[in-house]
């Protein structure tokens, strides 16, 4: 299954967040936090502060869709050494980081970050 039709960018939001919040406080959190539209086709990762479950929220030309994942024995590797808001992963390391690897930790792969 494809869930992302190539998506223009992938933004990992650096701060951790209260996983109650759904499709509505996440989308404000993209707009007022992050300061990014969205409804652009980008996708947007949030994580719990315990590491073990993330949320993606993303809009498909329909609607918004959100996909949770909690994983029962280990944790993600979450960045924490960024200085801005959010950084913009590559498809590649949105899978590295859903597979539990440390995306920052490759560093053959540019990390583009913003304020």
């Amino acid at each position: 299954m494809i869930m992302f039709q190539a998506p223009p960018k992938v933004y990992l939001h650096r701060d951790f967040i209260d996983f109650r919040k759904s499709i509505n406080g996440l989308s404000i959190i993209v707009e007022q936090q992050m300061e990014l539209p969205s409804t652009d086709g980008s996708v947007f990762v949030f994580c719990n502060k315990g590491r073990d479950k993330l949320k993606i929220l993303y809009w498909d030309n329909t609607g918004f869709a959100l996909w949770y994942k909690r994983l029962e024995r280990d944790k993600f590797k979450w960045p924490q050494k960024i200085e801005s808001e959010q950084l913009v992963l590559s498809e590649q390391q949105l899978q590295w980081l859903l597979s539990g690897f440390d995306v920052l930790g490759h560093q053959a792969v540019h990390i583009e970050c913003y304020s």
